[in-house]
């Protein structure tokens, strides 16, 4: 059974609700999750297509090792509707605040601990068996963080500011990803291929402990949402989040996910992807080939607000259909492109996809949880963030590995043009949220 709620007449006076959060306290504890996140990614992302092969994963065939490598990278993404649930439950029960730091602890640990793991030379198949808990640890937390920053943004947000406050936690994917690839630019030029190979590796995972204590000096400062705790006040939880999502709006998740399967696709391709194929076909410098996705990457930093400002103006579904017509295009380009092996032309397909990307990803943070009642909305919007995560990225890069050694490199951007075809079909079937109260 739904909740009951109460009549407008009954409610709660105002002053029950929670104060509204200041502007910069909610833009900085819903964007330092989603960075933590990111970097936390693309540390573990970078890793797995650089040293993770020939460290837990030791064979003769170098592809084997990749595979084996980037096959653990998935395993987060099968991990996070779990945390989504888990996590879920508690942010729609007892409160947005609470769940979100809970979540950024587990992620935080997980990621810490993998630096100070023991290599297979040291334990051997038990280090392969740890790395890949450790790495569930990271998908577990992250499950409940995404879902939970989005809702901080969007339920502090004013009335018709939506998309802008929702795009705060989705800056976070630039600001991880420049300052995961930054530091491995700096350990690249400082140290040589065999230290970096015994410990330089360790030193981004470590690092995060520092990122993890800011943001839990941040989000415990704030207060919960106004909406949350109002219907906190009304008494509107449901006793099991998760069966009522499924009850009430399962097809919403479930379209939800597939509209956010490019978004995934088409950044783990970009990145991931791209720096393995980058460096081993065509033999760009490690160095050289993150320096090119630092630059690119800022046109995804510069589309995310972009995105957020005209979905406010025009709505969520054109911008979020215009982004994924850029997607199949970027798709289509990429034999010619990226294939080409010019410096010129790989940057362009670089800047253009995660242009896009920015532009797909900037409009999620509001859209998704606008479709979902306030009762359902922590638990329904992750598990839809969440399950566009497997169907899009969980093996992206292992997928397009195999694609680009059997069938060439265009066939990696058929790949990617299908998903935002699928992408497209979904939000055509769901409805425009822009004028949506988050009040219900």
């Amino acid at each position: 059974m739904g909740p009951s709620h109460t009549p407008a007449s009954a409610q709660a006076p105002a002053a029950t609700a929670s104060p509204a959060n200041p502007v910069r306290r909610v833009a900085a504890a819903s964007l330092i999750g989603t960075t933590i996140e990111f970097y936390d990614f693309y540390v573990y992302a970078t890793a797995a297509v650089l040293v993770f092969g020939p460290l837990f994963f030791p064979s003769e065939n170098e592809t084997a090792q990749t595979l084996a490598s980037l096959a653990t990278f998935a395993i987060a993404f099968v991990a996070r509707p779990i945390g989504s649930v888990v996590f879920g439950h508690f942010g729609d029960r007892v409160g947005r605040k609470t769940t979100l730091v809970a979540a950024l602890l587990v992620m935080g640990i997980s990621t810490v601990l993998i630096g100070v793991l023991p290599t297979h030379a040291s334990i051997g198949n038990l280090a392969p068996a740890l790395l890949c808990l450790l790495r569930f640890g990271q998908g577990f937390g992250l499950g409940g963080e995404w879902g939970g920053a989005a809702l901080l943004a969007t339920e502090n947000a004013p009335p018709g500011r939506r998309a802008l406050y929702g795009m705060f936690p989705q800056l976070g994917a630039p600001l991880g990803f420049i300052t995961a690839n930054g530091l491995f630019i700096v350990l690249a030029t400082t140290m040589s291929d065999e230290t970096f190979l015994s410990w330089g590796w360790r030193v981004p995972f470590l690092l995060s402990a520092a990122l993890v204590v800011l943001g839990l000096w941040i989000r415990l400062s704030l207060a919960e949402t106004p909406v949350f705790a109002k219907a906190l006040a009304q008494d509107r939880q449901v006793r099991v989040p998760v069966a009522e999502t499924f009850r009430s709006s399962w097809k919403l998740v479930v379209l939800g996910a597939f509209s956010v399967m490019l978004t995934y696709t088409l950044f783990y391709l970009t990145t991931t992807w791209s720096l393995t194929y980058g460096t081993k076909t065509l033999a760009y410098e490690r160095q050289d080939f993150l320096l090119m996705l630092c630059f690119a990457v800022l046109f995804m930093a510069a589309a995310t607000p972009l995105s957020g400002v005209l979905s406010d103006r025009f709505g969520r579904r054109p911008v979020l259909a215009t982004a994924m017509v850029g997607g199949a295009v970027v798709g289509l380009l990429t034999g010619p492109l990226l294939g080409s092996g010019s410096t010129a032309l790989v940057v362009v397909w670089l800047c253009a996809g995660l242009f896009f990307m920015g532009l797909v990803f900037g409009p999620i943070g509001a859209y998704l949880p606008e479709l979902f009642p306030t009762h359902v909305r922590y638990t329904g919007a992750s598990l839809a963030f969440n399950a566009g995560s497997i169907l899009g990225a969980s093996l992206a890069p292992y997928t397009a590995v195999r694609l680009a050694s059997t069938h060439g490199v265009g066939w990696v951007g058929f790949y990617l043009a299908g998903t935002a075809v699928v992408s497209l079909v979904a939000l055509a079937l769901l409805r425009e949220t822009r004028t949506a109260s988050l009040e219900d």
